[in-house]
């Protein structure tokens, strides 16, 4: 018996004592763009503990190199004695261990980078977002974490975690809570609100042409929605964060909050002002799509590495589809402007050659790495365009097979319901709910538009719901080159050139200078200077490449001054009538009495 007992006591000594993580940020010279950071881990028996900082940030599926920020990392145990500690990674600090022992770690970090949404500071507001200030173990990550900040007396603290004392202190129940909770603390507006008995904050750092008073009535509205696709709510509190900038544009979903940035000058018109609630929206649906459930490959995160899923498709281009979803029904956006934005998703789609080549299931796997520039657009595809209207392809298919009883909210619905996150879905699990839906097998329909480029009949589709894609009467046919350019001056700069179309056919590439076309001077923009000529015309281009003069000809192409809208059928049956409602909730525009 004493045996066993002292071997008891010998491993209660030798176990971790779990507690509280403890973060504390002290923002003494914001105008540097400088805080200091101190990290309180528990007591651990560890030989060695592994102390990292993220490589990237939810939301953002790409390599930040986070770290670079980090100055005058140091260790210490319990005692106050400094720990042995070696870098072994980009992003990850050793600190070594003689005996069990508390640790804690001070650095300082640089944040002066806004527009990635992970860590900016000035004499003005702090925006932290954990995955660039706050260091974590995988051996404390599920622990509690507290954070305590210090900052200048005028600064006001709001974040989606609760408050543990005071104002500029909070609580979190572990690092993943932390790591999706943000922080806006500085010189800020704040406006609470209340819908359904759930709390909501709008937060707004900055000056701008923005009206409160509408973005608190729109947000009110957009929020009441979350019932039109979902069972419930994933939250009792929820913070919109907004930051009125410059330099700076983009939003970012987290667990029970979001940060939206735009122009300061960008929120007065009709459509900057959509383009800012549309924001909301597409954050708002993250919630439950994305934070509420997610890709296996997404699940748990992996903070250090890059995290695969060939089901990105879903997690972004499903949720730009609902969000303009969501304020059609809620009475925000009116159906002509739905119809804009579809209309630009369309063409968009259309003039990408690299929907020929990538799959929407490529694509989301290659998000880590896909290329900006030309190449993008001529050999692969973007998860939020392809993605919202493969789901618009679903959706639809799902309404007209069961007369307008099964839509893709019911999918979205099922993976809410039975793939809660800390579990993740699969492409199965998808499929599984579809049949169990529907009884029928989407495993072919899912071969030829997800795991190969989709081939979408825009007429055909969009004539279910009683509506034409058709060009503006009015649009004229106009000479082109099938290529854009900036102007840098006294030339322009080819800046994108369309693989196929006639420029790339005569051998005319990115960053090729225009002189002149049957040598005359180029004017201000390729299209006044192709007003005089005709599709089919053979013209001579001037240019230079490397410094060098050269010359080539080649022959326009055909194409119009104005893209193609998605409008309402003049002729729509009752029946595609009664799938457009069932479809985006509100009657067909030629059913909506006229005043």
């Amino acid at each position: 018996m004493k045996k066993l007992l002292a071997l008891s006591i010998l491993a209660a000594c030798s176990a971790p004592v779990f507690a509280d993580v403890n973060y504390s940020l002290n923002i003494s010279q914001p105008q540097h763009h400088l805080g200091d950071v101190s990290v309180e881990f528990p007591k651990t028996a560890q030989a060695h503990l592994d102390i990292k900082l993220p490589a990237w940030r939810t939301g953002r599926y790409e390599m930040l190199n986070l770290a670079n920020g980090v100055r005058y990392f140091k260790a210490q145990g319990d005692n106050g004695e400094a720990l042995k500690w070696e870098k072994i990674d980009h992003s990850t600090w050793r600190v070594h261990l003689t005996e069990p022992t508390q640790v804690s770690v001070d650095y300082q970090v640089y944040a002066n980078e806004l527009g990635k949404r992970a860590r900016h500071i000035d004499d003005s507001h702090a925006f932290i977002d954990a995955s660039g200030f706050f260091m974590f173990s995988e051996s404390f990550r599920q622990e509690p974490v507290t954070v305590n900040l210090d900052v200048p007396k005028k600064w006001r603290s709001v974040s989606g975690m609760d408050n543990l004392k005071g104002k500029n202190s909070f609580k979190a129940a572990d690092y993943d809570v932390l790591v999706d909770s943000p922080i806006e603390t500085g010189i800020n507006q704040l406006h609470t609100f209340e819908v359904d008995n759930r709390e909501y904050d709008l937060v707004v750092w900055g000056d701008g042409n923005y009206d409160v008073d509408l973005m608190l009535s729109d947000l009110k509205k957009l929020v009441a929605t979350g019932n039109v696709i979902w069972d419930s709510y994933p939250y009792e509190r929820y913070v919109f964060m907004v930051h009125a900038t410059s330099g700076a544009g983009g939003a970012t979903e987290h667990l029970n909050s979001t940060i939206i940035q735009r122009p300061r000058d960008r929120f007065g018109s009709r459509e900057d002002y959509l383009a800012f609630i549309s924001t909301a929206a597409h954050e708002f649906v993250h919630t439950w799509n994305v934070k509420a459930y997610r890709p296996q490959g997404l699940v748990p995160y992996d903070y250090t590495n890059m995290n695969y899923s060939k089901l990105l498709w879903i997690a972004e281009g499903s949720t730009s589809y609902f969000e303009d979803h969501l304020l059609v029904r809620s009475g925000i956006e009116t159906t002509d402007e739905f119809f804009k934005v579809m209309s630009k998703t369309i063409n968009r789609h259309l003039q990408t050659p690299g929907r020929e080549v990538q799959s929407a299931s490529e694509t989301s796997f290659d998000k880590w790495i896909n290329q900006g520039g030309d190449h993008a657009r001529n050999y692969s595809t973007n998860i939020y365009s392809e993605g919202s209207l493969l789901s618009l392809a679903l959706d639809i298919d799902l309404l007209e097979k069961s007369q307008g009883k099964i839509s893709y909210r019911d999918v979205h619905k099922a993976l809410y319901n039975n793939h809660k996150m800390p579990a993740g879905f699969t492409q199965t699990d998808v499929l599984n709910i579809l049949e169990n839906l529907t009884g029928r097998d989407y495993s072919t329909w899912w071969e030829e538009n997800v795991d190969s480029p989709a081939n979408i009949n825009f007429d055909e589709l969009l004539a279910k719901v009683g509506l034409k894609l058709e060009r503006p009467e009015k649009a004229k046919v106009v000479a082109s080159i099938d290529a854009t350019a900036k102007n840098t001056g006294e030339l322009l700069t080819l800046s994108y050139v369309k693989r196929g179309g006639s420029a790339w056919q005569a051998g005319l590439t990115t960053d090729d200078k225009i002189v002149a076309i049957n040598k005359q001077h180029v004017g201000k923009d390729l299209k006044s200077s192709l007003e005089t000529f005709n599709a089919g015309d053979k013209v001579t281009i001037d240019y230079i490449r490397r410094d060098k003069l050269e010359s080539l000809t080649l022959v326009l192409s055909k194409n119009y001054d104005k893209p193609k809208k998605v409008v309402a059928d003049k002729e729509a049956t009752p029946e595609q009538k009664a799938l457009f409602k069932a479809w985006i909730g509100v009657e067909h525009p030629n059913d909506v009495t006229k005043n």
